[in-house]
């Protein structure tokens, strides 16, 4: 039953039943007087209310019942039905996706709870289509730099294989070069896919672990073996210094903390600064007693100050980056972060412009708690 209906069945029954009842005992009464009369004979009774002054009460009390009823209604309408008409208007306004209209905050008791209630889901709803409008802006920036960024190496690689069939690599060394060349640009959108990859896996929160004790020394060495390789193609130097114990131990993913140290030396080779005279990249292990910290230092162009708070985030590039000709997905940092805080560690970075920028970052030791052995003489 509606509400309104209900309110017309309660002005109703205060209104009229009362008369009802007032006719009903006035009617009784008079039978009753009809009857007495009759038992003993009496050919006349005082009548206990004459009818002049019955119909008077009769009118002065329906009056009043009405007006009763009348401002009853009025103010159960005035407090329950019209706020409920302006949260109907309210739901009508989000359901056409405005989220911008606001309820009155004059109710108060249980109404004033529902127009609370209404408010934070206005409130939330706004807040997840924004962040859903926002995110897929990213995604299609994702999309436009991750397109980019593959575009170069292909076209690359068909321009180093149309030369080969054409026969220009008429030396060893010649096809030796471009060989390489194609490898390389191979492994740059290889990279590229797999930061893709990583990317979706990121946003639902499935990023696969699988946790080992690793050897700090012999793990960092063998990763330093082999971006020493890909470095040295590339005329960078590499200096590499571990200064923890032999039997340093952390409990990581092995594959997931390369990708972290291999993100990070990317995008010191990605903007380095080409007008130096020597590219150098320092990666430094320091004993921090129960932690370590990693740090890989270079030389390259630097972060502005304004833009440092912000390289962890996902999509974001510094200006320089924006006006660079490297491109890049914006993601790659943001992968390194969520990987070292998935290992319970932290990162953050230092940086000077046209002097270079360094990466931080800590993992806890891993250490084996041994019972305490007690000697009971006996």
């Amino acid at each position: 039953m509606k509400l309104r209906t209900r309110l017309k069945i309660t002005f109703a029954t205060i209104a009229i039943l009362p008369m009802c009842l007032l006719t009903c005992a006035y009617l009784a009464i008079g039978n009753i007087m009809i009857y007495l009369r009759q038992a003993n004979g009496v050919e006349k009774v005082v009548n206990l209310m004459p009818k002049g002054v019955f119909i008077a009460f009769f009118v002065a009390t329906f009056v009043i019942m009405v007006t009763i009823a009348t401002v009853l209604t009025r103010w159960i309408a005035r407090g329950v039905f019209n706020p409920i008409n302006d949260l109907k208007v309210g739901m009508q306004q989000i359901a056409e996706g405005n989220f911008d209209y606001v309820l009155c905050e004059e109710c108060h008791g249980d109404i004033e709870e529902l127009y609370r209630n209404y408010e934070d889901m206005r409130l939330k709803l706004k807040e997840s289509t924004e962040a859903a409008i926002q995110n897929e802006a990213k995604n299609r920036e994702l999309v436009t730099n991750i397109s980019h960024d593959l575009k170069t190496p292909i076209t690359a690689i068909k321009g180093y294989v149309e030369g080969i069939m054409d026969g220009v690599c008429n030396t060893p060394e010649k096809m030796d070069k471009y060989i390489k060349t194609i490898y390389n640009k191979a492994n740059d959108m290889d990279r590229l896919i797999n930061e893709l990859t990583i990317y979706s896996r990121i946003d639902a929160n499935r990023i696969p672990y699988t946790f080992l004790r690793l050897n700090v020394r012999e793990f960092f060495d063998d990763c330093i073996e082999e971006v020493g390789l890909d470095l040295e193609s590339k005329h960078i130097e590499l200096n590499y210094s571990n200064m923890v114990p032999e039997d340093t131990r952390v409990i990581a993913d092995p594959e997931q903390l390369k990708r972290v140290i291999n993100n990070i030396i990317s995008n010191s080779v990605k903007y380095m600064d080409k007008e130096k005279e020597k590219a150098i990249i320092n990666f430094s292990i320091i004993d921090e007693g129960d932690a370590i910290k990693i740090e890989i230092e270079d030389n390259g162009r630097g972060i502005p100050a304004k833009d440092l708070p912000n390289i962890f985030e996902r999509f974001f590039r510094s200006d320089s980056s924006r006006n660079s000709a490297k491109g890049g997905s914006g993601i790659g940092l943001s992968i390194v972060k969520k990987i070292v805080e998935d290992h319970g560690g932290y990162i953050w970075a230092t940086s000077k412009e046209g002097e270079g920028t360094c990466m931080h970052f800590v993992l806890r030791k891993y250490e084996e708690v041994k019972d305490n052995e007690q000697n009971i003489d006996n």
